[in-house]
C-alpha cells in the first residue's frame, strides 16, 4: 500500500537537500545554515512525537515510528525498537501521575521537569540525595470506611468518646501484614493500629493562648532539647487534632519551653532553679483561675513537653501539676519520683542540628559486612557511668572504640557520624541525667543501640518492644560489656539491626508531619496515657448494632 506524503514532508525532504547542496557549493554562510538546520531538526522531531497532532494526524504519526530513520545515508535506527529496549530495561517503572487526594485543584499533572532553570534543578536534587534523609510515602492504606458506632462517637461529649475508644481498643481485631507499621517492633500491633485510628477519629487538643513570648509560643528548634520545640511547633500548626473550642477538648496543651524558661529567668552561677517552678506555678494558678478547666479534672488531661533536663523540677511547686498532670520528658528517670509510667510518657532526645532541614546528615547506615567495630562511645565524661565506662575499657581492647570526646586525630581519619556508621553497637550511657541524644542518632544510622542507664524508662516503650532493636545493660555490668555483646548471635543481632532500620521512621521529625512518625507518636503516647489513668469511670454509652 502507497502512502501520500503530507506537504509539509515533502518541503522539508527538499530543504534538507537544498541545503546539503548549498554546503557543497559553499553558498550558504554557516551562521545562515546552523540557523535554519536547528529549525529543521525541531520540526522533524515534532513530526515523531505523537503528542503533537498539529502537525501529523493518527496515521502519519503511526507510520513514522514504524519506519526507519536515515542518518547520513547508512545508520538505520528502527525508533520503535529502541523504545520497547528502554521500556524493558526499566520494567518498574511507571508513567502514571500521582495526585494527592487533598489537593485543592481537581487534577494536578505531575511532570517530571519543573520550571526551574535545568542546572539549577539538577544541582539542588543532586544536594538533598547527598545530605538529606530521603523519606518516601507507602502505598495508601485502604480508605478506613466508618462504622455506625464511630460516627455515633464523634457526637459524644469528650468524656463518653473517651470511654468508647477504650472499649473500642479492647475489641481491637488482629492486624496482619499491615503495609506501613513492622510487627516484630511492637509489642502488640494490633493494640496500637486501632488505638492510633481512634486517636485520629476522636482527639481533640485545646491549646491555652496564654503566656507571652519567648517562654510561651516559641519554640526552640535546635541543639538537644529540639524536641520540646519541634512538638510545640507542629501542635500550634496542626488543624487535625487543634480545637479553639475547649468544651470539645479531651486534652489541654501547656505550651511553655523548659529551654526558653532557662534563658529568660536562670541566674548563671546560681545553681538555683527553683525560680523557674515558681513561675510555671504562677502561670498554672492563673489558669484555674481564669478557665474552669483545671479545677475541673485537678490537671489530669492537662499535659506538657519538656526535653530540657530540668524539665521535671519545674512542677516541684505546684502539688497537682506534679502529681496529675501528663508531663512528656525527656528525663524519664524513676528514681526521682516525679516521673511515674502510664501517667508520664518518656519523651525521645533528638539533636537537631538545621531547624530549616533536620532530616539532614542522618540515615544511610553501612551495611553490615562493612561494620568492623563491635562497639564505640564517644563524649564528656558526665555523670557516674562514663567514667566507670572508660575506666574499664578505654585503649584496652580494638574491638571497642571507648573514647571521651572525639581525640583530634582520630576524628582527621573518621568522624564520629562515620564511627557510628561503622559499629556494629553505640554505646548510649547515661550523662548528668538517664537521657542521651545517641539513642536517637545510632537508630539513624543503623546501629544497634546499647543503653546503659538504670532507671530510664525508654521512649514509646509502651507501644513499642526495645528488645527487638537494641540491648539495655545494667551499669553493674560494664567490666562484662564485650562478653554480654559476643554472646549475642549473628542470627539476633542481624535481626536486631534490620528491626533498627524499620523502626528508624518512628523518630524522625518532618518539616510536614507523617503518620506514625515521631510528633504522633508522641502525641499517641499522651492520647494512651489519658485513657488509663486513674479518673472518675466514665459512663460507657451502650450502643447497639443495627441490622
Amino acid at each position: 500500500m502507497v502512502t501520500m506524503k503530507s506537504p509539509l514532508r515533502i518541503f522539508i525532504e527538499v530543504s534538507m537537500k537544498e541545503l546539503i547542496r548549498g554546503f557543497r557549493r559553499q553558498r550558504i554562510r554557516w551562521r545562515n545554515a546552523f540557523l535554519l538546520g536547528s529549525i529543521m531538526t525541531t520540526i522533524v522531531i515534532l513530526l515523531h512525537t505523537p503528542t503533537f497532532s498539529i502537525f501529523s494526524d493518527d496515521e502519519e504519526t503511526e507510520s513514522s515510528y514504524s519506519s526507519p530513520i536515515y542518518l547520513n545515508g547508512s545508520l538505520h535506527l528502527n525508533i520503535q525498537i529502541v523504545s520497547e529496549a528502554k521500556v524493558e530495561s526499566f520494567p518498574s517503572l511507571t508513567t502514571s501521575p500521582v495526585v494527592k487526594t487533598n489537593s485543592s485543584s481537581e487534577f494536578k499533572r505531575v511532570d517530571g521537569e519543573t520550571n526551574l532553570p535545568r542546572k539549577r534543578q539538577k544541582r539542588k536534587g543532586r544536594k538533598k540525595t547527598k545530605d538529606d534523609l530521603i523519606l518516601t510515602d507507602p502505598p495508601p492504606a485502604p480508605r478506613h470506611v466508618l462504622s455506625s458506632l464511630e460516627r455515633r462517637a464523634l457526637s459524644l461529649p469528650p468524656k463518653e468518646a473517651l470511654a468508647f475508644a477504650k472499649l473500642e481498643i479492647q475489641r481491637a481485631p488482629e492486624v496482619v501484614n499491615d503495609t506501613e507499621l513492622f510487627a516484630p517492633v511492637f509489642r502488640n500491633l494490633s493494640i496500637f493500629k486501632r488505638s492510633y485510628e481512634l486517636m485520629e477519629l476522636i482527639l481533640k487538643v485545646h491549646i491555652y493562648p496564654d503566656g507571652e513570648k519567648p517562654i510561651f509560643h516559641q519554640p526552640h528548634l535546635n541543639g538537644i532539647y529540639a524536641s520540646e520545640g519541634w512538638f510545640m511547633k507542629l501542635m500550634e500548626s496542626n488543624t487535625q487534632f487543634v480545637t479553639k473550642n475547649p468544651e470539645k477538648a479531651h486534652l489541654f496543651y501547656m505550651p511553655y519551653s523548659v529551654k526558653q524558661l532557662q534563658h529568660a529567668i536562670f541566674v548563671p552561677g546560681s545553681h538555683n532553679i527553683k525560680p523557674l517552678s515558681i513561675f510555671i506555678r504562677d502561670y498554672v494558678n492563673m489558669l484555674s483561675i481564669k478557665y474552669p478547666f483545671w479545677n475541673r479534672t485537678h490537671g489530669s488531661d492537662h499535659f506538657l513537653v519538656a526535653c530540657h533536663d530540668w524539665g521535671p523540677y519545674t512542677v516541684n511547686e505546684h502539688p497537682e501539676l506534679r502529681q496529675n498532670t501528663i508531663k512528656a520528658l525527656c528525663n524519664a528517670d524513676l528514681s526521682d519520683g516525679i516521673f511515674v509510667p502510664g501517667r508520664d510518657v518518656s519523651l525521645p532526645e533528638t539533636s537537631i542540628r538545621n531547624a530549616g532541614r533536620p532530616l539532614r546528615n542522618i540515615g544511610n547506615g553501612n551495611r553490615v559486612s562493612q561494620r568492623p567495630i563491635l562497639a564505640f562511645f564517644a563524649g564528656n565524661l558526665h555523670g557516674r557511668v562514663r567514667p566507670q565506662l572508660l575506666k574499664h575499657w578505654r585503649n584496652k581492647d580494638g574491638d571497642m572504640k571507648i573514647y571521651g570526646p572525639l581525640p583530634h586525630n582520630v576524628a582527621r581519619k573518621m568522624t564520629y557520624v562515620q564511627h557510628m556508621k561503622s559499629s556494629k553497637y553505640c554505646l548510649c550511657p547515661m550523662g548528668y541525667e538517664v537521657n542521651s541524644p545517641r539513642i536517637v542518632e545510632a537508630i539513624y544510622y543503623e546501629c544497634v543501640p546499647v543503653i546503659i542507664a538504670d532507671n530510664f524508662v525508654l521512649p514509646f516503650s509502651q507501644v513499642l518492644d526495645w528488645s527487638a532493636f537494641s540491648v539495655v545493660v545494667p551499669e553493674k555490668d560494664i567490666p562484662r560489656l564485650k562478653e554480654i555483646l559476643l554472646e549475642i548471635p549473628m542470627r539476633r543481632y542481624l535481626k536486631m539491626q534490620s528491626n533498627v532500620k524499620m523502626v528508624q521512621k518512628h523518630f524522625l521529625w518532618s518539616p510536614k508531619p507523617r503518620r506514625y512518625d515521631v510528633f504522633h507518636m508522641i502525641l499517641h503516647s499522651i492520647w494512651s496515657n489519658l485513657l488509663h489513668q486513674n479518673q472518675t469511670s466514665y459512663h460507657v454509652p451502650s450502643f447497639r448494632q443495627h441490622p
